[in-house]
Formats: C-alpha cells, sequence, structure tokens
C-alpha cells in the first residue's frame, strides 16, 4: 500500500486488463456489458468500434478509472461526471467539468495511459496538490522493433526518431548501455563492455574481460537489447513530459526537450501460473532541460520518475510544480486495483 506520506496527495492506480472481460469481442462480456452502464454513450460507441479487443478492454478501464478518481476524489455522484478538455477543445488535456449548476473545471489534474493490457492513472487534487502531471507506460517487446533493426541497424533505427530526440539524447541512445545480464547471470557494466558500446548490430560476437580476468564472449543481440530498453526509457519520459504539456506527440519542441543522466531501471518478473508479476527498480535521477534559442536549462520545477514491472513494461511519470508547491518525493507508487472490488463496487453505489 502506498506511503501517504511519501504520496503527498499523488494518486497512482494501475488496472491489469489482460485476463478481464473473456471473448472475441468486447460485447461478448456481460460483465463489459454491465460496466457501459456506467461511461459515456459516446465512449460506449467508442469501445465497441475497436478491432481488437485488448484495445477495447483498454479504453473501457479508462474510462472508469477516470470516473473513479473523479468520484473518489471529490464525492461527485457517479451519473454527474462529465469530462471536458483544457485550452483546445478538441485537442487539449482530458479535464474533468464541475456538475451543474456549477461551471468550469474541477480542482483535479489527472493523466491516463495503457498499453499490451495495462492501464494506468496518475492524479491530484490540486487544492492539496497543485501540479500538472503526465504518465506513460511502454512495452519494450511488444512491436516488431526487430525487423527494422536488423534491416537498418540500431543507429539506423534510431535515427527514424530524428523529430523527437535531439541529436545528443540519440547518440545516447545509439552508443550507451546500462548494465545488463548475459544469459548465466553475469553483469557486464559499461566499463566492462568498453568500446563494445558501439555496436549496432546483432548477430555479433563480443568479448569482455571481467574484473576476476575471466574472459566471456556473448552475442550482441544482449546489447542491442540492452539498448532498446535504454530507447523506451526516453521515449517514456518524453511522452509524459508531454503529456503533461497537454500537447500532441509531434509538437515542435520536441526536440529542445532533453533528458539527461537517463538510466534504464531493472526489470521485475513476469507472472506466473500462480504469482503476480513484480515491480523491478524505480529510478529517478534522470534531470529535464529545454533548449531555446540556442540555449540549455534545465527545469528545476520538473520531476521525472520510471519504475519497471514485470520484465518489460515500464511507466515513466512527469510532474511539474505551480504556484512553488513541493512535489511528492516519489511519483510512481501504483497501487494495482481489482475490477471488482475496487471499481465495479464503487460505481454501482455511487
Amino acid at each position: 500500500m502506498p506511503d501517504e506520506d511519501i504520496q503527498h496527495g499523488l494518486t497512482c492506480w494501475l488496472l491489469d486488463t489482460r485476463s478481464l472481460w473473456p471473448g472475441a469481442k468486447i460485447a461478448d462480456s456481460q460483465s463489459a456489458r454491465d460496466a457501459f452502464n456506467f461511461i459515456s454513450d459516446e465512449e460506449r460507441e467508442n469501445i465497441l468500434r475497436k478491432y481488437h479487443i485488448a484495445d477495447a478492454r483498454m479504453s473501457l478501464a479508462s474510462a472508469l478509472l477516470k470516473r473513479l478518481f473523479v468520484h473518489k476524489s471529490l464525492g461527485i455522484p457517479w451519473k454527474d461526471i462529465k469530462f471536458g478538455r483544457k485550452r483546445d477543445p478538441k485537442h487539449g488535456k482530458p479535464c474533468a467539468l464541475l456538475p451543474s449548476p456549477q461551471h468550469g473545471h474541477a480542482p483535479l489534474e489527472f493523466n491516463v495511459s495503457h498499453q499490451a493490457g495495462l492501464v494506468v492513472l496518475v492524479g491530484c487534487k490540486t487544492t492539496e496538490l497543485d501540479a500538472e502531471l503526465g504518465v506513460d507506460i511502454v512495452c519494450v517487446n511488444e512491436r516488431n522493433d526487430f525487423r527494422v533493426i536488423d534491416e537498418e541497424g540500431f543507429a539506423g533505427w534510431v535515427d527514424m526518431y530524428a523529430e523527437i530526440f535531439s541529436q545528443e539524447e540519440s547518440f545516447d541512445i545509439k552508443y550507451n548501455a546500462d548494465a545488463f545480464p548475459l544469459l548465466d547471470g553475469t553483469i557486464v557494466t559499461p566499463e566492462m563492455l568498453g568500446r563494445h558500446d558501439r555496436c549496432t548490430t546483432r548477430n555479433q560476437q563480443l568479448d569482455i574481460t571481467l574484473p576476476s580476468g575471466e574472459r566471456k564472449t556473448f552475442d550482441s543481440d544482449l546489447l542491442i537489447d540492452a539498448k532498446l530498453r535504454r530507447f523506451y526509457t526516453f521515449w517514456c519520459y518524453k511522452e509524459a513530459y508531454i503529456k503533461l504539456d497537454g500537447e500532441a506527440l509531434l509538437a515542435k519542441w520536441i526536440p529542445q526537450l532533453e533528458f539527461k543522466h537517463v538510466r534504464t531501471p531493472r526489470s521485475g518478473t513476469v507472472a506466473r501460473c500462480s504469482t503476480h508479476g513484480t515491480w523491478g527498480e524505480r529510478v529517478s535521477d534522470a534531470e529535464v532541460w529545454f533548449t531555446k534559442h540556442g540555449k540549455s536549462q534545465r527545469l528545476d520545477d520538473t520531476r521525472v520518475e520510471i519504475q519497471a514491472f514485470e520484465e518489460d513494461f515500464m511507466i515513466g511519470v512527469a510532474a511539474k510544480e505551480r504556484h512553488g508547491n513541493k512535489l511528492p518525493e516519489v511519483l510512481t507508487s501504483f497501487r494495482g486495483l481489482h475490477l471488482e472490488e475496487d471499481v465495479m463496487s464503487v460505481a454501482r453505489n455511487a
């Protein structure tokens, strides 16, 4: 259970939809049809149009989590909860609206992200924690990245994202690697790797010398795997900040936003038949910088933090102070929710 003092008014929830609402289509599930009664007609129609049931599950979970957060934070009856957007009515950041006869935005800040079956929400009451928030979740092995990497090399693959990353970030991603394990459990550190950090192709045999003097040979696939995790760490930070700001991913200033001292969190363990997946390492020492008119400046009012979950997931949170408010010590203390006990039972009685 998250420590309230550490959380300092910050809500962090995770809902795993991978085993929820079984069937070929979301409408095949009676429990999903029941849940449709607690979201808007527009959301329901959008969910029913999803081609893949995994996407429909995540969209339904996102809609429920947003309402749960608004209800538990402000006590607004579930049926009266409505949403709008900040600034731009079409593309602005989602926000909760005050119920009639009141007008305007509710005193809440929240953001939702979902990927590969997991849905996460971060939020706060701005009367308790006045901050802007953004969250992103990535799954390292969900996409078929290796097909392009094998054709273009890892460096060529990173170059495909030149509109997202600065030159310094791209170099960092291509030619630096955090410590990673070999198949026998030996940990390869950057110091042990040496100039092999310049390797950007798979299926190469690399030789290193351990501190004990023992020689080890391993396949460069392991190094590229580590670099790919590092790429997604940068990606997760960047998208969390973009979502904090409320801009689209193609905002022109994105390459001017830089993250320094980035380190990939060590992974947790995947869920087995009799166990739940476990959390991995939490990392909070990355710095946020922005370059304007050729001058780079650290954003001291903004913090980012990332935590690994299971073997392939990472969740990043960006938080920006407003009016000098102190940010929580921990940004990623997520609590796993149970659909029936924590969500639906509240919705039925709200």
